[in-house]
Order: structure tokens, then C-alpha cells, then sequence
């Protein structure tokens, strides 16, 4: 039986957090690419190498999908291929943690327009204030930020909103990990035009072609397995403010791996969006002991048995 929304969410947090490490370490491994591949011919690579992987994993049988199930998984290749295309673009200019934490503003709308509790307002408000932080370093550190740069991860956001929405629904409607290697699969399709130079160059080079193996599992196999089985345990809003945690881990990858300073306002965004992260998840936990408070006591039903005799 599949697990409603509001189950384990603590497994999904989990796998959240997960998906917040893998995928900025694939980021920096991907931008050491740039140089030789292009964002978009890494782009194309990596989700390649990714459907390719999870094809071979999971084998789906598409045969007998429903046109439902078929334009689920369509428009969820698509936002990935959009998404991911324009975000490797983004940091290809500008710096990761900032990237990313502009990118957040995506899910973070997305947060604000679902919830309806006013703490989840609260939290989705300091997590906002973390992202215009981290914008405002960005601009008057010593890394100013590119303006197209930042254009490519502000469309990069709006192709998230859509990859959440669709990635829920694919949840729903395709059962296991198929409708995921199937929408990786069309976004490896879309992404052909721009991917075809990147796949000549790499097949001459292994070395070349493990970078990008690595970056297909750490950008692709791992969080989109992990956000995917996350968002059939919790609700979209929450999953949303939860990637608030990426930016952080993404700061720590730009600075392991890529060199990139964090100054102490960025620390202080970081921890806002952290904090904002850990209200969240919280409040799920909370939420989901009333609801099964609550279904346990309708459950029961009222009491129509006899009154107990006094001793």
C-alpha cells in the first residue's frame, strides 16, 4: 500500500537531507567540466549517463502505462532537462552557494502558496530572509554576481517548481522508480542537440567520462531518488522549505571542492536557512502525531459500552 503524504516523515526528511549533500558535490565536480564540455554539454552528459543507469537498475515497463502516467512522466523529463540545462549554465558564471540559494527561491514560492499554517509562514519568511542575505553577499562580496548569470538560475527556479510539482506527481501515479528513469530518459532525449560535441569529446577520454560518470550520480541517480521517495512521505510545502538546507551544504562543497570563500554573512544566511529547515520538520512531526491521534481516536468511535459498577 503506498504511504499518504503525512507518513514517516522523518524517513523523508532523511532522504532530503541526502539529496542536499549529493547534489552541490555533483555541482562542483560538474563545474571542473566546464572548461572542456560547456554547462550545457555537461548538462547533456550527466543526465544521459543518469537515465542510462537507472534504465539498467530499475528496467521500467512503460508498455501498458496509461496516457496519464505517460504525460507525467513527460513534463517531469522536461523539468529536469530545463532545470538542470540552466542551473549548470547559472554556475558556470557565478558562484555555487549563491546559485543555489537563488535557485531556492523556486520551491520557497511554492512553499508560501501551499502552506496554511502560520508558523510554516514564519519559517518560509526566515528562510527568505537567508536567500536575500546570501543575495546581498553576492553582491557586495568580493564575487560580484554575473546579471545573466543570475538570469539562467532564476529561470533554473521556475523550471524547480515545475520538477516538484511533476516529481510529486509521478510519485503518485507511476508506481517504484520507473516514472523516474523514464523522465530522465526524455530529458536525455531534449538535451541530444547540445549533449552530441560533449559525448565525441568524452569518448576519446576516460578520465573525462568518470568525471562525468560521478557527476551523473551525485547530481542525478542519488537526490532524484531520494526527492522522489521524500515526496511520497511528505507534504510539497514541507519538502520545499526542506531544500532550504542546500544552500548550506552547497556553500561547503564550493569551499571543499571549488575554493569559494564564505564570508561571515553567508554563515549567518546559512543558519537562518537551517533553522528555518529544522521548524519545518518539526512541525511535520508534530502535525503528523495529531493526525494519527486523530484517526486512531475516530478509529475507536464513541463509547457505547456499559458504565463500570462502582466497588
Amino acid at each position: 500500500m503506498q504511504q499518504s503524504a503525512s507518513s514517516r516523515p522523518l524517513v523523508g526528511v532523511a532522504l532530503v537531507i541526502g539529496s542536499c549533500l549529493s547534489l552541490p558535490f555533483g555541482a562542483a565536480v560538474a563545474a571542473q567540466l566546464f572548461p572542456v564540455l560547456g554547462p550545457w554539454g555537461v548538462t547533456s552528459l550527466r543526465v544521459a549517463i543518469a537515465a542510462l543507469l537507472l534504465l539498467v537498475i530499475v528496467r521500467p515497463n512503460p508498455r501498458g502505462w496509461t496516457r496519464q502516467q505517460w504525460t507525467a512522466a513527460a513534463l517531469f523529463g522536461l523539468s529536469l532537462a530545463a532545470m538542470n540545462a540552466f542551473f549548470y549554465a547559472a554556475i558556470d558564471r557565478i558562484p555555487l552557494g549563491p546559485a543555489v540559494a537563488i535557485e531556492f527561491l523556486g520551491p520557497l514560492i511554492l512553499a508560501a502558496v501551499l502552506t496554511r499554517r502560520l508558523a510554516d509562514f514564519a519559517w518560509v519568511g526566515i528562510a527568505l530572509l537567508g536567500m536575500v542575505l546570501l543575495g546581498i553577499d553576492g553582491l557586495i562580496g568580493a564575487e560580484p554576481l554575473d546579471p545573466l548569470g543570475v538570469l539562467f538560475v532564476l529561470v533554473a527556479a521556475g523550471f524547480w517548481i515545475m520538477y516538484i510539482r511533476m516529481s510529486a506527481r509521478v510519485g503518485a501515479v507511476i508506481p517504484g522508480s520507473g516514472g523516474l528513469a523514464m523522465g530522465l530518459a526524455v530529458a536525455a532525449v531534449l538535451l541530444i542537440p547540445v549533449g552530441v560535441p560533449a559525448a565525441v569529446t568524452v569518448a576519446g577520454d576516460m578520465q573525462l567520462l568518470l568525471l562525468a560518470a560521478i557527476t551523473a550520480v551525485l547530481s542525478s541517480v542519488i537526490p532524484y531518488s531520494f526527492e522522489l521517495a521524500a515526496l511520497r512521505r511528505l507534504p510539497q510545502r514541507v519538502f520545499g522549505v526542506l531544500l532550504s538546507l542546500e544552500p548550506a551544504f552547497a556553500t561547503l562543497a564550493g569551499w571543499l571542492v571549488l575554493g569559494q570563500s564564505a564570508t561571515p554573512l553567508k554563515l549567518l544566511a546559512i543558519g537562518l536557512v537551517v533553522a528555518a529547515s529544522v521548524g519545518t520538520t518539526l512541525g511535520a512531526r508534530r502535525q503528523d502525531k495529531d493526525a494519527r491521534r486523530r484517526r486512531k481516536e475516530e478509529e475507536a468511535g464513541p463509547f457505547t459500552g456499559p458504565l463500570p459498577l462502582p466497588d
